[in-house]
Formats: structure tokens, sequence, C-alpha cells
């Protein structure tokens, strides 16, 4: 196992996992270290997470993420965080920075009712594909 920035980095993860990973939002924004939900991790090597945010959305719905919904670990809260549902990003375990904890079944289960199927089926977005419009661009 390695370490970064105090934080210990292993290369499976599974659903309900809450990791710190580098993530760009959108093509406006560059990346930042944030946590990220673990929904899916099918292929090896390779997970589906949906960011999580300090602030509430305001361009679509997010999930309140409290202490209350870890059943190990948890994150360094003032306030609520937010699942952002309806972004969904594949991220490869070697770009995850550290495992902050593990959500409940029953809060994985909320936030994996809310996120659509849709975004489940074919490849998506990595978080560094925002980056690299934002380059291209220039």
């Amino acid at each position: 196992m390695a370490s970064r920035a105090g934080y210990l980095s292993m290369g499976q993860y599974l659903k309900g996992d809450v990791l710190l990973a580098s993530v760009a939002l959108d093509d406006r924004t560059g990346p930042k270290i944030r946590p990220v939900v673990v929904i899916e991790a099918k292929e090896p090597g390779m997970v589906h997470i949906c960011p999580v945010s300090s602030k509430p959305p305001s361009d679509a719905p997010g999930l309140p993420l409290s202490l209350d919904d870890f059943m190990s670990g948890g994150l360094d809260l003032f306030g609520e965080s937010y699942v952002m549902t309806s972004r969904v990003l594949t991220l490869r375990s070697g770009d995850v920075i550290g495992k902050k904890g593990r959500l409940t079944a029953e809060a994985l289960a909320e936030i994996a009712g809310r996120v659509p199927a849709a975004m489940l089926r074919g490849p998506l977005p990595s978080p560094r594909a925002a980056v690299r419009k934002k380059r291209d661009r220039s």
C-alpha cells in the first residue's frame, strides 16, 4: 500500500467506498481534489463515481451526505455535503489519492436510486476529460 498526503491508497475499491480524487466537474473548471462515492466497480482498475461537493449543485439535484451516512470513516464535515448524482464519471483506481470511508447500505441505496440508469451504460467520461477539452480550446 502506498501513501499520498497521509491517506492510504489501495488498488481495489467497492461500491459505497468514499475516496479522494482529483476531479473536474465540467469544462469550465479545473480539477479539484474532492471526495467521490463509488457507485459501480465492474472493470478491474476502474470505478464509476459521483463527485461530492460542500455546496448544493445549482444546475442539478444533489443528495445531502452527513456523517450518519458512513458505516466507517467519514469526511471532515462542518456541514452537509452533497453527492452529485447527475454527474457520473469513470475513475482509474490508480488516480485515487486515498480512501476516506464507507457508506451504509441505506445511504448507498439512496444514491444508486437517484443515478440515472442511462448514465451507467456504455463508456463514461473520465474526470480529466473536461480538463483536456478546456486545453484543446486554448
